[in-house]
């Protein structure tokens, strides 16, 4: 009965998709006089069922990505010969159907078609009006879509027959689930230069020169474009746009409420029905019997729901005089509000401020400014692009116009200068010699203008320019190396356990380390090599001028009595069953493509390609 169910759904998963493919594709027919793209034994291939997969799988890259996805780039990237590969294997499945003598009745098939979603009426009932449509719109007769229904069905049973009661050997589980989840305890020290009997000595020049030519790597810079560029942002023109006195005044005026606030509270308040339960619940405060807490407590209230943030005396209405003859953290009233008597709690005071026209003047002349200057490089994009479509040079356009004129040698480590707007990485990434400059804008409305001058490939530095690096380097390699040798020194002792304080070492216990975790204070290569020892063992390595030893003490497997642990077991034992029985099912129909021979048209597969856009 299981075995039956999980069939049904696969079935159901089919026509779904399949269905969904065909409602996307439309009534366009790639058929003409041509029917079939090839065959797998006897079994033809449609071309249509070959079009449809191939526009499905078009329109989901385009839905990925954003961006219309052509058959030119489908068939670069190898999508083509995916969607037949597929098609190709039905063909064999329904050739393997045919040759078993496997197929499904009418009652069968109309059981299935009654139960798709899209032939239901506004009722939720199978409609022959709503099948008719659905079928005509796509391009199909009834007869066509109940024998692709029937095949569907038939190639369900026989993948159903194929994989069924595939599941995966527990010894392969149990073994990769504890390799994966196993963790381990680990004893381990660190070891700086402080621990050097002696100082790491100035390196010579032949020390210098061997670690230059062994490390070329580390000296190599990347390859970079050798990038001209025009530009003018905002900031560099702000200093040169004039403001006047009446302007600053009127827009200080403007925003009034920003320079000028009064003195605010934080207040609390707590509403009564009357005068008289706002009197008594004030008298209980005074007595002692109740805080404000309890009484908003006994409300079924909390804190948050009777909270009015800062407030104005002006906006406490009647109650502010009341709130703010307050000189501290209180309790007033019972004092009127728009919803009737209440009680006040007073938390905090907020002093008053105010920042004068001349404290706030370089401010508003900033910001003014920049506006203006927003709007100044706006209104210079078409004379710069008229300037750039009429042949100028970035060199003359820098001459005739308020844009800078620069270079650099841009590569995706550069992050300075014009390098630090995300607007111009993208243009430099892309840009090619053979491009014309066009004004592009940058985020903070400056504009620009690229030229590719050259492609730099990567170029090994000569020890003369970098020969400070190449001696900050050595000296931390060859400290790195001298506390490797010392910790190997010390690894008899460290393996038996020995005290190892007196030379100066911390030791650290770790339990519990997993495959995929970082532990702090060590190197990026400490995980790897703990899970490569054997239990005892003894290791050291070496990173950035410092060293470590480490031994690892226990490996502990998964605990089976943990339920969290159990069911991420049961969840890789069911991924793993699932991933025999897609290997099974693919070297089956690879197995009947071989004995049954298939034969590709590949005129007809080219005509289709040439009506996708």
């Amino acid at each position: 009965m299981a075995k039956s169910k999980a069939s049904n759904i696969f079935v159901w998963i089919i026509l779904g998709l399949l269905f969904i493919g065909l409602a996307g594709f439309g009534a366009t027919s790639f058929g003409g006089h041509v029917q079939s793209i090839g065959k797998v034994g006897d079994t033809d291939i449609p071309v249509d069922s070959y079009a449809r997969e191939l526009q499905n799988e078009l329109s989901a890259i385009s839905a990925q990505t954003g961006q219309n996805f052509g058959i030119r780039e489908a068939t670069a990237l190898g999508l083509t010969q995916n969607v037949l590969g597929r098609v190709v294997g039905e063909a064999a499945l329904d050739e393997a159907t045919a040759n078993a003598g496997l197929s499904v009745g009418d009652e069968e098939v109309s059981a299935r078609i009654l139960e798709i979603p899209a032939f239901s009426g506004i009722d939720g009932q199978f409609d022959r009006e709503a099948y008719s449509f659905a079928l005509e719109r796509n391009g199909l007769t009834v007869a066509e879509f109940e024998d692709l229904t029937r095949r569907e069905s038939a190639r369900a049973l026989l993948q159903g027959a194929v994989i069924g009661g595939v599941n995966s050997p527990t010894a392969y589980v149990d073994t990769l689930y504890n390799w994966a989840r196993q963790n381990r305890d680990v004893t381990w020290a660190r070891l700086n230069d402080t621990m050097l009997a002696n100082p790491i000595p100035e390196p010579t020049e032949s020390d210098l020169s061997t670690y230059h030519s062994e490390n070329e790597a580390e000296f190599t810079l990347p390859e970079a474009r050798a990038i001209t560029y025009a530009w003018l942002t905002p900031d560099m023109i702000q200093d040169s746009v004039e403001v006047d006195e009446e302007t600053l005044r009127t827009f200080y005026d403007d925003r009034i409420d920003e320079y000028v606030q009064a003195e605010r509270r934080l207040v609390e308040r707590l509403i009564f029905g009357d005068d008289a339960a706002a009197q008594a619940a004030a008298d209980r405060i005074e007595a002692g019997e109740i805080t404000f807490e309890g009484l908003v407590e006994e409300r079924g209230l909390a804190l948050t729901d009777i909270d009015m943030g800062d407030v104005t005396e002006a906006e406490l209405g009647e109650a502010g005089p009341a709130v703010f003859a307050l000189d501290g953290p209180g309790v007033a009233g019972p004092a009127p509000s728009s919803l009737g008597p209440a009680l006040y709690r007073m938390n905090a005071i907020l002093a008053a401020q105010e920042t004068t026209f001349e404290q706030a003047l370089p401010d508003l002349r900033r910001e003014i400014a920049l506006d203006r200057a927003r709007r100044e490089i706006l209104d210079m994009i078409t004379d710069v692009d008229d300037l750039l479509a009429g042949g100028a040079t970035l060199e003359e356009v820098a001459s005739e116009t308020d844009l800078e004129l620069g270079s650099i040698d841009w590569s995706p480590e550069v992050a300075e200068g014009i390098a630090a707007y995300s607007d111009f990485r993208t243009a430099a990434a892309q840009v090619t010699q053979e491009d014309f400059p066009e004004v592009l804008t940058l985020d903070d409305n400056g504009i620009f203008a690229i030229r590719l001058d050259e492609i730099k490939p990567p170029a090994l530095q000569p020890l003369e320019e970098v020969r400070a690096d190449v001696a900050e380097a050595w000296v931390t390699d060859a400290t790195a190396r001298a506390l490797e040798n010392m910790a190997s020194g010390l690894s008899d002792r460290f393996a038996s356990g020995e005290d190892l304080s007196d030379e100066g070492l911390t030791i650290e216990i770790s339990t519990g380390i997993e495959r995929n975790r970082f532990l702090e204070g060590t190197p990026p290569d400490f995980i790897e090599a703990l899970f490569d020892l054997e239990t005892g063992e003894v290791h050291t390595l070496r990173a950035d001028g410092e060293a470590w030893i480490l031994r690892l003490d226990a490996v502990n497997l998964p605990d089976p009595n943990d339920e969290e642990l159990t069911a991420l077991r049961d969840g890789f034992a069911a991924q793993a069953s699932q991933d025999f029985a897609n290997d099974m099912l693919a070297a089956f129909t690879r197995t009947m493509q071989l004995s049954a021979g298939v034969e590709i048209n590949q005129a007809a597969i080219n005509a289709i390609h040439a009506q996708f856009p």
